[in-house]
């Protein structure tokens, strides 16, 4: 395989960077990986399990190699969508594929809405879109008071807060913020503040990532593919449960993925998932996309078949 390409694009109060990996197969188009706050080093193992595709793997605005030049404290998913649809653009390579995780598959659901022309197939896996679960209030008032936490009390505090919701199972309880707040010592995580707040996950993007709400109208209406996943090991977790409520808002199967939320992971962050597997059920899904098409009944979107399990 060709060495990766790293490159530049410079975009509305940011300059991004993003790798492009030459894939054997020129008559597939590119396919994007995209997290968030993700960077692309998440992407290593399961962009291995593609080397017949032209695999494109990005930095988010304020993550890693991607600085923000406008000073905002915070960013919202029609912002991230603005990204990736100048970064496809930028590689001139007509209407990609894309398989988006967490906030990333937030951030794409915003740029199909917007952009659809862009996206040939879109796998939305596990956006954990709080304000569209029935548990909506009480699930939105746990997003806020992890960054109110981690912007009082630091990194140690905020995180664990966020590691208990996203662990929880079932619909978060409304007095779930008047609970005692776990301690950072049952997840391994540091108890003193060290004085910073520029953490992307609980700092610039979890209030607007969990509380976007999906331009379902938009979606349908897209000539996008849209598969919304969830891990098999992630029923009744939040960003389980919102997948859900994306598929049932597009009118479509929730497709199950093997393993949980990072089930592509191969050791990235020290997690590991079932990446094999994962990549086998990614890759079935998008080949689905052929088929899609020859039963596509006309309405010019064709979203919900082929969901590859």
């Amino acid at each position: 395989m060709a060495e990766t390409d790293t490159r530049t694009l410079d975009t509305a109060g940011a300059v991004l960077r993003y790798d492009v990996r030459p894939g054997t197969d020129a008559g597939e188009p590119p396919l994007l990986l995209i997290g968030s706050p993700m960077d692309a080093t998440g992407f290593a193992t399961l962009a291995s399990h593609f080397p017949d595709r032209t695999v494109v793997t990005y930095d988010p605005r304020g993550v890693s190699r991607s600085v923000r030049t406008d000073g905002a404290a915070e960013t919202l998913p029609e912002e991230h969508a603005d990204d990736l649809a100048r970064l496809v653009e930028a590689l001139g390579a007509g209407p990609v594929d894309v398989f988006a995780s967490s906030g990333g598959a937030v951030n794409a659901l915003a740029l199909v809405a917007r952009r659809g022309d862009l996206v040939r197939t879109l796998v939305a896996h596990e956006p954990p879109l709080a304000g569209i679960v029935p548990d909506r209030e009480a699930a939105l008032a746990a997003c806020a008071d992890i960054r109110d936490t981690y912007l009082r009390e630091g990194w140690g505090p905020g995180m664990a807060k966020f590691l208990a919701l996203v662990s929880h199972l079932g619909p978060v309880p409304a007095d779930w913020t008047e609970r005692p707040a776990p301690s950072p010592d049952a997840f391994g995580l540091p108890t003193e503040d060290d004085g910073t707040r520029e953490d992307p996950l609980l700092g610039q993007n979890i209030r607007g990532c969990t509380s976007h709400l999906p331009d379902f109208a938009a979606l349908r209406a897209a000539p996008t593919r849209i598969v919304v996943a969830a891990g098999k090991e992630s029923e009744g977790t939040l960003a389980a449960r919102a997948a859900l409520a994306v598929a049932e808002g597009l009118g479509t199967p929730l497709t199950v993925f093997p393993s949980h939320h990072g089930g592509f992971l191969g050791g990235e962050f020290g997690q590991h998932g079932a990446p094999e597997e994962f990549a086998g059920a990614l890759r079935t899904t998008l080949d689905d996309n052929d088929n899609d098409n020859d039963n596509d009944n006309g309405n010019g979107n064709g979203n919900g078949n082929g969901n590859g399990n």
